[in-house]
């Protein structure tokens, strides 16, 4: 989308339209499209910035102009289109406009630790992060944007599976090794989604992927409560934390500890 003028823009967030109407969207260029996180931002020409967070059911879908969507219209919440391609936004929750100056002060934006996805993601400063939640589980620590940007629910349970960490153990109890590992594992596998999202350039193929690429062996644990593990054989366990009631799973055997 980036470098490409804007030909369609539409919305069902009233804020968003009235701006649109006052300042129009429509034959502006996308200087940039940048993730923060789980934020995205559309960074347009004329100091427009539109930010949005997908929360746990937002995603951001790209087609070929013309294209059949893959998910119902009722779902759409904005639609940005240009000469030969368009992107839908389904069930966004958050959304917003910014002039450029003032994204640097967004609370939410600022309030965010280091992003995985970012060429310059700083792995000391996101273990350092790290070390200070030392009485909380690993598995809510990844899943504090203020700690490090980017891992969800089902990325956490992967990441904590192919670094061979219980996904209960106190962070205090965790060797520098082993969060350095997590800290790796977590950049690999972020990094290697978003390519394979940029090679299929699909909405429906190479997403939340941590094994393969095989629709049917795409995860380790997540989503496989009581199925064997890949790796030993032992049934995938899982249990609901937190006040979101949140689902972790892990294999007991290659995470031991205490559950």
């Amino acid at each position: 989308m980036a470098g490409k003028l804007v030909t369609r823009f539409e919305s069902v967030f009233p804020a968003l339209t009235r701006v649109a109407l006052d300042t129009p969207v429509i034959g502006r260029t996308i200087d940039a499209v940048r993730s923060r996180g789980k934020h995205l931002l559309f960074e347009f020409s004329g100091d427009l910035v539109l930010r949005t967070h997908m929360r746990m059911n937002g995603s951001w879908h790209i087609y070929p102009a013309g294209a059949r969507w893959k998910r119902p219209s009722r779902d759409m919440r904005i639609v940005i289109g240009t000469h030969d391609a368009v992107a839908v936004g389904f069930n966004i929750p958050v959304a917003e406009f910014l002039a450029g100056r003032d994204v640097a002060r967004n609370e939410s934006l600022r309030s965010l630790g280091p992003d995985l996805l970012d060429p310059a993601f700083n792995p000391d400063e996101a273990l350092r992060r790290m070390r200070a939640r030392k009485r909380e589980p690993i598995a809510d620590v990844l899943l504090d944007q203020r700690v490090v940007a980017g891992i969800g629910n089902v990325f956490k349970s992967e990441i904590l599976y192919e670094a061979r960490v219980n996904p209960f153990t106190p962070t205090a109890a965790i060797d520098d090794a082993a969060l350095v590992r997590i800290v790796d594992t977590a950049v690999r596998l972020l990094r290697a989604n978003v390519l394979s999202r940029h090679q299929t350039l699909s909405p429906a193929v190479g997403r939340r992927t941590t094994r393969s690429l095989d629709p049917n062996e795409k995860l380790w644990v997540y989503g496989r409560a009581g199925r064997p593990c890949r790796r030993c054989g032992t049934r995938i366990s899982s249990r609901s934390t937190g006040p979101a009631a949140r689902l972790t799973f892990w294999c007991p055997v290659c995470q031991p500890g205490t559950t």
